[in-house]
């Protein structure tokens, strides 16, 4: 019987008394043994590395769902640990190497030709960003996005003030930020860190229909699975001075549902194929747990604008993912086993 172990982060305590049957990743070990596939938990922080990667080494795939940014660390240790281990023939998903190609802002980018696309800029350092940002914002307000992050962090709204040129309104997406003027300087203070280790920031235009809410649209590799739908999330727009409102529950919904079926269609028929070729990656090596959030497009009434693509954690997820994603990790192990 083939082993599949699933991999989430935790402190110390949560190695020791965490289990698999007390984790949100439950449904999926149940999944899994639906299909003739043994599951074990695993636990992961850094100063465990060396021990977490001797329990990895006896599964024959690893499903990761560990954040790019937790606390004060990064992926950096376990991504190379998860490099040694598919170089053992362990299948890792999703692999450092994919994420870097799909899972980073600048897929945005990098796909801004796309009907999906908006007018995108990359900052690639410090003095591209004090050269270009000014000038930028005279068409209107933009969100700047740091490469690698995630719960909002390192995404801000950014705009010129209304009366002071010298001035610059922005807010923090994470919840509960007020918006504030500050100056330039003071701001590309703030981002400055965003460049180190080979960093950029994307910055995409602010698309005003925000307030008609978010669609995540969930994929099993290249098969739609599901969708969430969010009325109010983060960087919803609210007069100056006023308190961020709180976000609402995301819905989940499954691949079938009528209204978003205009996503689903060009996902699967158009999209992931321009997707792929653009990034130079097969279908066949997509991860088989990801999503791409949309919002409405003011360019046109019935179009979408990406603002993002997660692969590194995407949970939770709708339930009709679950027996998809336990077939395809059957599947992929098959495939390995006979080598096709």
């Amino acid at each position: 019987m083939k082993t599949v172990a699933i991999v989430w982060s935790g402190d110390q305590t949560a190695r020791q008394n965490s289990s698999l049957e007390q984790s949100r990743y439950h449904a999926v070990a149940i999944a899994l043994k639906a299909v003739g596939l043994y599951t074990i938990g695993v636990v992961y922080n850094d100063e465990a590395a060396q021990e977490v990667e001797a329990e990895l080494l006896t599964a024959d795939a690893v499903l990761v769902w560990v954040n790019p940014l937790h606390q004060d660390s990064n992926r950096r240790i376990l991504d190379a640990m998860l490099r040694e281990l598919a170089n053992t023939g362990v299948y890792v998903s999703t692999h450092p190497d994919m994420i870097l190609k799909l899972g980073t802002k600048d897929v945005l980018y990098q796909t801004q030709n796309m009907s999906w696309g908006c007018e995108t800029h990359r900052y690639n350092s410090m003095q591209e960003l004090q050269m270009q940002l000014p000038q930028h914002l005279k068409t209107g307000p933009r969100v700047l996005k740091q490469y690698r992050g995630n719960d909002g962090i390192g995404i801000w709204k950014v705009q010129a003030h209304p009366t002071d040129a010298g001035l610059v309104r922005v807010r923090h997406a994470p919840r509960a930020n007020l918006e504030q003027d500050m100056t330039f300087s003071a701001f590309y203070e703030i981002l400055e860190p965003y460049f180190a280790n080979n960093g950029r920031i994307i910055g995409q235009t602010y698309q005003q229909r925000i307030t008609e809410g978010m669609i995540r649209c969930y994929l099993v590799q290249d098969k739609v699975v599901g969708f969430g739908h969010q009325e109010i999330n983060a960087l919803y727009p609210v007069p100056f001075g006023e308190v961020a409102r709180v976000p609402t529950q995301r819905l989940y919904f499954d691949q079938n549902q009528i209204e978003f079926q205009v996503i689903r269609q060009p996902m699967e028929a158009e999209w992931l194929p321009e997707l792929c070729k653009i990034l130079g990656i097969q279908a066949a090596d997509l991860p088989m747990i990801w999503d791409a959030d949309f919002l409405f497009s003011d360019a046109n009434q019935d179009s979408f604008v990406l603002c993002e693509i997660n692969v590194s954690c995407v949970s939770p997820f709708p339930d009709s993912a679950l027996e998809i994603l336990a077939k395809a990790v059957q599947d992929k192990l098959s495939n390995l086993e006979f080598g096709s």
